[in-house]
């Protein structure tokens, strides 16, 4: 069983991916947002850093699906390359943060590792507003998260909304996070839960 969350950032994907891999007992796989070199470059001068940041990004998830989720039984991804390509890539580019060159070799890059990538046999999305992800990117307290334009957050969530209304990879559990606090309140996690049993999916999974 490969499962994968997505969410905006600040949304809460990643502890609800530790939370989903230890009831669940899949191997969690995170994002390398602290190893990525550009990041911090990259919110302070999206223009000049955006391709280097991105392109990071996708070397980083092509060595995750090779080594950890290709041939794993039982894994969990917090966030997919779909996404790294299909909104974050497409909001720099269509806000005129990345210049038509670096997104079409961007894209070329993408198309190339495409054939190599496992897809999840179950997504669970986490849909939040503006607020919720200020309110939680400012409780993480991570420097150079904290002047994050408010309107690179609205244009990742429409093309979230975007993505996740097409979506027809796999089943896919879609998460309220505005009213779902599934860290403090143990009936909302218990609510995800639920909706992943009713696709079949059923715990705990022994190794």
């Amino acid at each position: 069983m490969y499962l994968a969350v997505s969410g905006n950032i600040g949304s809460g994907k990643s502890t609800l991916t530790g939370l989903l891999s230890r009831r669940y007992n899949l191997a969690p796989v995170y994002e390398s947002v602290d190893e990525n070199p550009y990041l911090a470059d990259f919110y302070a001068d999206m223009l000049r850093y955006s391709f280097h940041s991105q392109v990071f990004f996708l070397a980083k998830r092509l060595e995750q699906h090779l080594q950890l989720i290709n041939g794993a039984d039982f894994v969990i991804q917090d966030r997919t390359v779909f996404e790294d390509a299909n909104i974050f890539a497409r909001n720099l580019y269509e806000s005129g943060k990345m210049d038509t060159r670096d997104w079409e070799t961007y894209q070329a890059l993408y198309r190339g590792i495409l054939p190599a990538l496992r897809t999840p046999d179950l997504l669970i999305h986490i849909d939040a507003s503006l607020p919720t992800l200020r309110r939680r990117i400012g409780k993480r307290g991570r420097a150079f998260e904290q002047d994050i334009p408010d309107a690179y957050l609205e244009g990742l969530g429409r093309l979230y909304g975007e993505w996740v209304g097409g979506y027809r990879l796999s089943p896919l559990v879609r998460v309220p996070g505005d009213e779902l606090d599934f860290v403090q309140d143990p009936s909302a996690f218990e609510w995800i839960c639920e909706r992943i049993a009713d696709l079949g999916f059923r715990e705990p999974i022994l190794r």
